[in-house]
Formats: structure tokens, C-alpha cells, sequence
């Protein structure tokens, strides 16, 4: 059984909240450069080049590269031979988070209770998804989301006679309808099967998949290119100004379901996509 102090746990999310709000993951970096060179709208070039100026002045100043810091969204993958001492795991995450927001100037975007609406004021509480998992390592992904896009997600209980052309006509109709509102070009994650809840999760664990990976399921890749494709001939482009760079990557995950059912969530993500991972 191998011992972690939660003070490690704390720092480590207080860091990743802090770098995940400043810098954007390679993967997601080099889409965004290479989206530059494909892009056939001026306009939408103009628009591209100008993300790229932020992205640099956020990390060169220690500027937050979006002014929504998002909701801290934290998946803890825990090794079932790991033990925590020194205190509560969720705890810990909690006071990670906190000490992240506080310290490094994030905004506190977080109401206590969703219809008083007072100010938490530390931008906690998170968001917290736990797995556990052979070994005695814990996975930390902190994943800031914010709300422009959150607000423009969805699910959709289909009938399994829909079948997998109801399912591309449902994310297409979730991108189509959020338009400008996500912060194109997006990142679209995708969850199908399971349950209301579980196909949500999915979908939102795929935003956390590397934009240059795809399912390694054949015909959910396929499902991925193809649609990709058709959501770049939407039109919506880079802003919402129009262009061939709507979105960067559609990320599918599946699951079982149940024999009457047919589950489909869409969790769009902005042009950030933020998140940062570290194993203790």
C-alpha cells in the first residue's frame, strides 16, 4: 500500500488550475497552428492569427488565455493500493482548487447555490468524477470549462431505430444550433450509450482526449472524420464569423446500453479545450 499526503494532491491541483488557464495542451496547440494554413477564409485566417497572438501574450505575461477561468471540472483516476493521509481526498481537491483561483488571479466564476446566486468567492466547489484503478498511482485531470459552450450542450434520448444516422444528425444538430455562441472553432466531445447520466460523462471525458487521436473502435473513427468534416461545411468558422474551421476534432466515446435505448450527449468545448494532466 503505497502512502500520499493530500498536501500533494493540493499543491498539484493548485498548479494545474493555475496552467491550465494560461497555456493550452501541444495537441491542441498545434491544431490550432496548423487550422491557420487551412483555413480558406481571409476573414477566418484573420480570426485565427489573432487567437494566436493571445495565446502567446497569455504566456509570455501570465495572462489568462479566456476571461471565463471556467469551472474546475477535476478527474481523479486513484490506484485501488494508493492510501491518503493527512486528510480528505475531496477535501484536498476542493482546497486545490481554491488555492488555484486565489493565488494565481483566476476569476471566481462559481455561485453557491444555482438559484440564490451568491458568489463563492474561491471558485470552489468542483466538479469531481473519481475511478479506481489498478496500481498505486492517482491520474489528475483538471479541466477548466467554461460556460459560452458549456451552455450550448446536449443530450438526446433516442430510439435505437434512430441508429447511427440519428446520432450524427443529433451532434450535428447541437453544433448547428450553438453557432457563434461556443467560441469556434470547437471541440466537440461526444458520448454514446449508457444511461442520461453516464452518456453525458463521456462526453465530456472525450474533451479531454487528445485532438490528433482518434476512437480506436473503426467505425466510431469514421463516424469522427466524417462528421469533422461536415461540421467544417457548416459555415459557422473561426468566431462564428464564417469559415472552413468550425471545429478542431470530434472525440466519440462509447458504452453499453440498454436494449430500448439510444442515449447521445454533445459537451462542446471553445477554441481552449483546457485541461491539465499529471500522474503522483
Amino acid at each position: 500500500m503505497r502512502e500520499i499526503q493530500v498536501e500533494e494532491i493540493i499543491q498539484n491541483i493548485k498548479e494545474m488550475c493555475i496552467e491550465a488557464n494560461h497555456f493550452l495542451t501541444p495537441d491542441m496547440d498545434e491544431a490550432l497552428k496548423q487550422a491557420v494554413g487551412t483555413e480558406k477564409s481571409h476573414l477566418g485566417q484573420q480570426i485565427l492569427n489573432q487567437l494566436q497572438d493571445n495565446l502567446q501574450i497569455a504566456g509570455e505575461d501570465m495572462i489568462p488565455i479566456c476571461q471565463d477561468t471556467g469551472m474546475a471540472v477535476v478527474f481523479v483516476e486513484v490506484g485501488q493500493e494508493v492510501h491518503f493521509v493527512g486528510g480528505s481526498l475531496e477535501d484536498a481537491i476542493h482546497e486545490g482548487v481554491r488555492r488555484g483561483y486565489v493565488e494565481g488571479f483566476l476569476r471566481k466564476s462559481v455561485v453557491k447555490d444555482p438559484l440564490i446566486r451568491e458568489n463563492t468567492k474561491d471558485n470552489t466547489p468542483a466538479i469531481i468524477h473519481y475511478s479506481i484503478v489498478p496500481g498505486d498511482k492517482v491520474k489528475i485531470t483538471v479541466a477548466p470549462k467554461g460556460f459560452g459552450s458549456e451552455n450550448m450542450s446536449r443530450v438526446f434520448m433516442l430510439k435505437p431505430a434512430d441508429g447511427i444516422e440519428g446520432v450524427k444528425n443529433a451532434i450535428l444538430t447541437a453544433v448547428k444550433d450553438a453557432g457563434p455562441n461556443a467560441c469556434p472553432p470547437m471541440v466537440v466531445g461526444v458520448g454514446v450509450g449508457g444511461t442520461f447520466e453516464k452518456c453525458a460523462l463521456m462526453a465530456k471525458q472525450a474533451l479531454t482526449r487528445p485532438v490528433n487521436e482518434h476512437s480506436p473502435i473503426p467505425y466510431v473513427k469514421e463516424m469522427e472524420m466524417e462528421l469533422l468534416e461536415k461540421i467544417n461545411k457548416t459555415g459557422i468558422g473561426p468566431g462564428g464569423l464564417g469559415g472552413t474551421t468550425t471545429a478542431l476534432a470530434v472525440n466519440i466515446n462509447t458504452y453499453a446500453t440498454h436494449i430500448a435505448g439510444l442515449p447521445v450527449a454533445v459537451n462542446i468545448c471553445c477554441h481552449v479545450n483546457r485541461h491539465s494532466v499529471r500522474e503522483i
